[in-house]
This record gives structure tokens, sequence and C-alpha cells, in this order.
């Protein structure tokens, strides 16, 4: 029997026709690490997505007209800036299951605040061909990478939902599908209210799903994204061709600055020059539009990475080592049923050629959300089980809480032997964690990929005291010699 974990797996639907159609395979046990770039919708070649990149700067302008005549009530900042997370996407950055936080107060004020003060001229722009949504990030200020994403969904929201709705029409048996009342679908500006709308749709656990094109995904960063203006603020500005302004920038900028300015500081620094000069955004977003054929590119090798990684690695990992094996049978409490779990996968990983999900293109994964994500793709049986990711108790959030009930609960925390504050984590983190969480169980893993990380692990663990502990996990992802290869 095939593990269900990804959305061919639940509507028994080949991989082909899903690829055929367009859409992601989406996992549904767990968000995987894409979003929709907006950009790509705006340089797309099919008219659909074109059209739906107007209408976002159509409803963005409209907020900026809104945010232009003051302060707003409560209720129009609730209606019109603050969104849900579209989690039936199952899109997402590190979240425990689908379920996000949305776009909340915070995000609200921040971009309610931007377009009143340094973006009034949003709509209006000459130097660009567009405008953009991802201008209202550039600034920072309460408004990042995750509202972005998650900004964008809601306001395309209707075609997906149509676009989904298609799919199951067409492809899924009727009790496949089943019609669903969402709400927020479409703005209607004559009476400035949101409108809801029903659809046919997936149905799985009672909730529906939504597909995405793969064609509008990308991963880490937007393609005019925050963290690359900053990097490449010197040369932004130096390209200016208005002599006074490149002069007024460059005076501003120094002056922030001490001859000693470390990285951070300087990126603070250009920061501040952005937000007194924020007409530099705009010389920024050219150059991106002027470069939108790499754009493409880049976000198909990101998605093609991330199908690698998470899909075809996983279904490696579950179906050759883990499917009809002891890792998903249930015969203790969330402590014993966790760490059996975790010394399974460890033997697999160092024993059985399962540290190949851990790299791709032949270079190691170093990135700590990645590995959680994969660690809960793996716990797809786990009925009787409830397993959290990112459970975030008022103190931060954990990796995992591994629970059967209300009395029974083991925290599990996955750190990369890499990771520079591991000392201060393994001293501190999981304690705090116990103590809000109401338990005393918790289980620290930690990955390495190399001999000089293994050595250090080591040398954390005497410091701190705690060699030998049967809820300290070490895992060799390093790379292993095939047995073919071993000399005798």
């Amino acid at each position: 029997m095939t593990p269900a974990i990804y959305f061919t797996d639940f509507f028994g639907v080949s991989e082909q026709l899903l690829e055929g159609y367009g859409a992601f395979n989406v996992s549904l046990i767990n968000d995987l690490p894409l979003f929709v770039d907006p950009f790509l919708l705006f340089d797309s070649d099919d008219p659909i997505h074109r059209g739906l990149h107007e209408e976002i700067i159509t409803y963005v302008k409209y907020l900026r007209d809104v945010s232009v005549q003051g302060d707003l009530g409560h209720a129009a900042m609730n209606t019109l800036f603050r969104f849900p997370e579209v989690r039936q996407n199952w899109l997402g950055f590190s979240r425990s299951g689908n379920q996000g936080s949305g776009l909340g107060a915070d995000f609200a004020v921040a971009l309610h605040r931007n377009l009143n003060r340094v973006l009034r001229n949003f709509g209006n722009e000459t130097l660009t061909t567009s405008s953009h949504l991802e201008k209202v990030c550039l600034l920072g200020n309460g408004v990042g990478r995750d509202h972005l994403s998650d900004f964008t969904t809601n306001l395309i929201k209707g075609y997906l939902l149509d676009y989904t709705q298609t799919f199951a029409q067409r492809y899924l048996a009727p009790e496949q599908r089943r019609v669903f009342a969402v709400e927020r679908v479409n703005f209607d500006y004559a009476t400035q209210r949101w409108k809801g709308g029903r659809f046919e749709l997936p149905c799985v656990h009672s909730d529906f799903v939504v597909l995405t094109p793969k064609v509008i995904l990308t991963k880490d960063e937007a393609w005019i994204n925050r963290s690359e203006l900053l990097d490449r603020f010197h040369d932004i500005y130096s390209s200016v061709p208005d002599d006074t302004l490149r002069a007024q920038v460059n005076d501003y900028f120094l002056q922030r600055l001490r001859e000693d300015s470390n990285q951070e500081e300087r990126r603070d620094a250009a920061a501040a020059s952005i937000e007194q000069f924020p007409q530099l955004l705009d010389y920024y977003i050219k150059d991106k539009e002027d470069n939108a054929d790499e754009a493409h590119q880049v976000s198909s090798l990101k998605v093609k990475e991330t199908e690698q990684q998470f899909i075809a690695q996983i279904r490696a990992l579950v179906g050759g080592h883990l499917a009809g094996t002891a890792f998903y049978s249930h015969q203790g409490d969330s402590f014993l049923e966790a760490l059996s779990r975790v010394h399974f996968l460890k033997d697999v990983i160092e024993n059985n050629d399962g540290y190949r999900i851990f790299y791709l293109k032949g270079h190691p994964i170093k990135r700590e959300a990645d590995l959680q994500i994969m660690y809960r793709l793996t716990w797809f049986a786990d009925q009787g089980f409830d397993v959290n990711r990112e459970v975030n108790n008022g103190r931060g959030p954990v990796d995992y809480k591994i629970s059967k009930g209300s009395s029974d609960k083991t925290l599990v925390e996955f750190k990369l032997a890499s990771n520079s504050k591991l000392k201060q984590n393994m001293k501190h983190q999981v304690d705090v964690y116990q103590a809000a969480n109401n338990t005393a169980k918790s289980i620290k893993v930690i990955m390495y990929f190399s001999e000089t990380e293994l050595l250090r692990v080591q040398g954390v663990l005497r410091d701190l005291e705690l060699t030998g502990r049967p809820d300290v996990v070490l895992i060799d992802a390093s790379e292993k010699t095939s047995a073919s290869n071993v000399a005798d």
C-alpha cells in the first residue's frame, strides 16, 4: 500500500496527470516551503496570470487611497488589511502542519503606515514598467516575505479555487470532492466588501485542498526582495543617473557609518537610507524587470529542487526503508515511541543509505527547517499520536510536540551540528520549552555531516555534561562508501 503523503496519494491520481495539468504535488501532511511570487504573474506569458497581477495592483492602489485619507477604524482595518492564511494550499514557511498565523494586526498596521507615508506614489511610478506588490515589503517595518506570500495568495484566491475546481471536476470521482462555501474570494469595490463563493473542491479530512500552478511558485525569496536590495544597496544608488540624488543618498548613508562598521550596521544604514529616499526602490525594481527572464529560470530550478528534496527523496526513504517496518508501530508512550522512531531513522540514515535524502546535487542540506520538514513527512502514519511542528507556547517555538492525550507529551528538538548557537540552545532551549509545555520528557537530535562537526558536538556535550544521555541522539549524515567499494 502506497503511504499517503502527497495529493496524488490521497486522491489516487497519477503524478503524470497532475504534472500535465501544471499543478504542484503538495504534501497533505505538512506545508512545503514554496510560495507564489507575484513577479512571475507580472512577467507571465499567460494573459490570465498577467490579469491577476493587474488585479493585485488595483487592490493595493485602493488600499493606498484609503490609507492617505488618514486613520481607519478597527472594522475597516480588519476588512481591508487583514487576511487569514489560505492554509488549504499546503505551502508556506516552517509551519505546524498547514496552520499559519496569516496576516494579523501588525501586518495591517505596517502596510497602512507604509502606504500612507513612504509609498504614497504606489501605482503612479514612471520609471518601472508596472507597479509591484513586493514594493510594500522592501521597507521592512513588519512586512516580510511570509506576509508577501499570504497576501498574494489571498488576492488571487478566486483564481486558485477555480483552477482547483476544474481539476477536481475533470479528474476526481464524485466522492472525492465536495461543494464548499469559501469566504473572502473576490473584492466588490462598489460595496467595499469581500464576497464569498461556492466551489466544488477536493476534500480530505473534511476540508478542501487548493492546488497551485508550478509556474508561479518559488522558494526562499521572491525575485524582488529586501535582502538582495540591502546587499546591493551600494551598486543600486551608484547607478542612479540623477547626480543630485546620488550625492544625497551617498552623504546620508556615510553619515550613519563608522570606519569599522560591520556588515549588519551597513545593512541598517542602507535600510535607513532607502526609507529616507524611497525613489531608490524604483531603480532596484527596474533592474529586476530588465532581468525578468532569469526570474523564471531561477524559480523553476527551485521548484524542481524542492520536488527532488521533499517528494522524490522522501518517497525513497519512506517506501524503501520505513513503510511496512516497526517505524510505524505504536508500542509505548510518546517518549518511547518518539525515541524509537529517532533511532530507527538514525539506523536507516547511517547504515542503509538514508543519508542520501540530506544531499542535493552532491551537497549536504544544512538547514534545520528542511531537516524538520523531512522528519515530519516520515510521520505520515501517526494514528494515535498528535504530531505538531513548531509549537509556540509563549516562550518561542519547539520543533515537535508528540502527544497522546493531555498527559502524555514529548518534545523533540532537531539541531544541526553546524548551528553556531548549538551550545546555547542545548543548555537553555528545551528546558524552557518543557516548563512551558508542562512536560519533563524531551529528546534532542543533532545531525552532523563531517568528522569536524562531530568533534565540535562531542565537545559541546562534554562541556554541558550531556555525554551518554539516552535523550540526546547524534545522527551521522556524512556520505558513506558503498558496501561494494569497501576494501576487504
